[in-house]
């Protein structure tokens, strides 16, 4: 079958070829009227923009790498529509690819991403330490936008939440509703998130001058499993605290889940809250407290640190930027 030409577009629209490839590009004035003649014309005929020879002549292919630890994880899955959005709003396309926790499998993500010819990338990087090198020599080739979680020792943006401000959200909850002794159930602390939700539920304690009970800190790994093997141990151990932080959602429903297993009223007798928000924090027995992240907003600003780099090029040629946005608690029925 013999491919359309613009030529044949701009002849059934009745107007010039350029101005069918500013109506299709969406650069350059075109008036409504004409514009919607021209995709009128470019569909009946079944016109394909060219996207190779596009790409050749704007020097750019607008489309955005995005690596995520998990897809999985329900969190970075709505973290990534959010991203998806915000570029189609650009008239940008995304190319998706899950490291499933894995920094070697990440940083061959990368690779794949930047020989594709993307514009740019956006990262919520694996590990703390490990996915450091992987990510700095892709900034080097390429505007790089950390998101979420980041890795330390490279000029790149980052947006993602404060997860201090979180911590203090959340233990000023559980102090405000009686809690006195408190414990952790997080992942190990190989990403910025897990060691900043620590770092932020130890320094809160302290200020509150709560008690953090026996086995007050237990790491694994961000999973409902974790957090039912984190429940029980506590039980076995007789140290259940006033209250459980859980450093995700997953963790946290998992905890829940656990004390039903072991006919552990919550909250009567546990206070239970999670992280993210994700759909389901809501839909659990009992409704889930947690932290809700602003994903549209920070996919947003993801997007719009992206462009930045891009206009200039790389982003090892400016000041990068740091933005923590400011979360909120979704108080349900697993608190007080």
């Amino acid at each position: 079958m013999q491919r359309v030409t613009i030529a044949e577009v701009a002849a059934r629209a009745g107007v010039s070829t350029a101005t069918v490839s500013r109506a299709l590009s969406g650069r350059g004035p075109v008036s409504p009227e004409v514009n919607d003649r021209v995709r009128t014309a470019a569909s009946e005929l079944g016109y394909q923009v060219n996207s190779i020879a596009r790409a050749l002549r704007n020097s750019r292919t607008d489309t955005v790498g995005m690596v995520v630890p998990n897809i999985g994880n329900p969190f970075f899955t709505s973290l990534v529509q959010s991203v998806e959005h915000a570029l189609e709003r650009e008239g940008r396309d995304l190319f998706l690819c899950d490291a499933r926790s894995t920094p070697a499998l990440e940083a061959r993500r990368l690779r794949s991403l930047v020989a594709r010819n993307v514009d740019g990338i956006i990262v919520s990087p694996t590990h703390g330490a490990e996915s450091a090198a992987a990510v700095a020599a892709t900034a080097a080739a390429l505007p790089l936008v950390q998101l979420d979680r980041f890795v330390d020792g490279t000029s790149t943006d980052w947006v993602g939440v404060d997860d201090i401000a979180a911590m203090r959200l959340v233990l000023d909850h559980l102090h405000a509703s009686g809690a006195h002794t408190v414990a952790f159930v997080g992942s190990q602390e190989t990403n910025s998130s897990s060691e900043q939700r620590l770092s932020g539920f130890r320094q809160r304690v302290g200020e509150l001058g709560m008690t953090l009970g026996r086995h007050g800190v237990l790491l694994g790994e961000f999973s409902i499993e974790w957090g039912e093997s984190a429940l029980t141990q506590l039980v076995r151990a007789d140290a259940l605290p006033d209250a459980l932080v859980c450093s995700d959602d997953l963790i946290a429903l998992g905890v829940t889940r656990a004390c039903r297993a072991h006919h552990i009223d919550v909250p009567g007798r546990l206070q239970v809250t999670g992280f993210d928000d994700i759909d389901f924090a809501g839909l659990s027995e009992p409704a889930l407290t947690t932290v809700a992240q602003p994903t549209d907003q920070i996919a947003a600003e993801a997007v719009r640190l992206l462009a930045a780099a891009s206009q200039t090029g790389s982003t090892t040629t400016r000041a990068a930027a740091h933005i923590a946005l400011t979360p909120s608690l979704v108080v349900r029925a697993s608190t007080r």
